[in-house]
C-alpha cells in the first residue's frame, strides 16, 4: 500500500528526472555555444589582420580622415 510519503517521494523523484532531462538540454546548447565562441575569436583575428592590410595600403601618411564635431 502507497501512503503519502511514498507518493511525495515518487513526485521529487519524478521533478528531479525532469530537472536532469532540463540540464541535459542546457549542456548541449552550451557545447554548441563554444563552437560560436571560436567563430567569433577568428572572426575578431581575420578582421584585424584586414586593418592591418588596410593601413598598409595607405602607405606612410596614414589614412585622411576628417571627424565631424
Amino acid at each position: 500500500m502507497i501512503d503519502d510519503s511514498d507518493r511525495r517521494l515518487e513526485t521529487v523523484l519524478d521533478r528531479l528526472e525532469q530537472l536532469r532531462r532540463e540540464l541535459e538540454v542546457i549542456g548541449r546548447r552550451l557545447d554548441g555555444l563554444e563552437g560560436l565562441n571560436r567563430i567569433a575569436d577568428e572572426l575578431h583575428d581575420l578582421n584585424g589582420s584586414l586593418q592591418t592590410l588596410a593601413y598598409a595600403a595607405l602607405g606612410r601618411r596614414g589614412p585622411d580622415v576628417r571627424k565631424d564635431r
